[in-house]
């Protein structure tokens, strides 16, 4: 598909067209590379009608999770001023226009400086301005989330929208990336469905998950991002989301969740809307 046909399904929340077996499995598949200049293309489109981009996701992380979803290593995408939403510890957020959304509790990073080149883990966390908890809302525009990896990445790496809970300096959490390392690995994160005592317990996971933690996930990400033709460098300022620590489950309007993390990330409740 084209950019265009990429963006209008997206606004449409529609389903792709489904892919004939025979061109499936031919040359032309879509690889991963030509996915990122489909998805940069998009970002452009974007930009053009007025939306800012506010940093990016990362998605695949979680190594647990490949298998589930035919994909087999981390790829990233673009979060826009239309996107994100930043709260203090409780939101709301609009389900309209999203295709087959689903949550994912994370950890969310704000950068205060772009990482030097071939910056390590250390220079990088001297680049950090805040942490905080958030859900990523994904999406799948394939239908019952049966996709590659090039479909993922060509669709926006996955995003609909972001949730950012209570920021606070990194530098105020950890006192240097050996630390906040290790916080967050050894951080878990338990998933309610309801904010009543009876709320169900759906899901829960730890930081370690994230290739190793949201910090490595973190670096990993920046030299990807440098070695992608055309990709715009980390920016000061930038919100990144390094990854979901649990599986990716479904939402409707009406409901609400509630992660419960570990210090040094705080609890988030979200309610869904249409």
């Amino acid at each position: 598909m084209t950019p265009e046909t990429l963006l209008a399904h997206h606004d449409k929340a529609q389903l792709w067209p489904a892919i004939p077996p025979s061109a499936a499995t031919s040359a032309s598949t879509l690889d991963v590379p030509h996915a990122y200049q489909q998805a940069l293309a998009v970002r452009a489109l974007r930009v053009a009608r007025g939306e800012q981009p506010r940093g990016f996701k990362i998605g695949f992380t979680n190594r647990s999770l490949w298998p589930r979803y035919n994909v087999f290593a981390p790829v990233w995408g673009t979060v826009y001023s239309s996107t994100v939403q930043l709260c203090e510890g409780q939101g709301t957020v609009a389900l309209g226009g999203t295709c087959q959304p689903r949550i994912e509790p994370e950890a969310v990073f704000g950068l205060r400086a772009t990482p030097p080149v071939d910056a390590s883990l250390d220079q990088l966390f001297d680049c950090l301005d805040w942490l905080a908890p958030g859900f990523e809302i994904v999406q799948s525009h394939h239908a019952d989330w049966k996709f590659d990896a090039p479909d993922a990445v060509a669709d926006g790496a996955l995003h609909a929208r972001l949730l950012v809970g209570a920021r606070v300096p990194v530098h105020t959490l950890a006192r240097d990336a050996a630390a906040l390392h290790a916080a967050l690995a050894a951080a878990t994160v338990r998933l309610y469905r309801g904010d009543q005592p009876s709320q169900k317990l759906v899901d829960q996971g730890q930081g370690s998950v994230v290739l190793g933690d949201p910090l490595q996930a973190l670096l990993h990400f920046v030299q990807e991002l440098r070695c992608c033709p055309g990709a715009p460098d980390v920016q000061p300022g930038d919100v990144v989301t390094t990854g979901t620590w649990t599986d990716a489950w479904p939402v409707a309007p009406g409901q609400t969740w509630v992660a419960q993390f570990d210090a040094p990330l705080s609890p988030l409740q979200v309610a869904f809307v249409a």
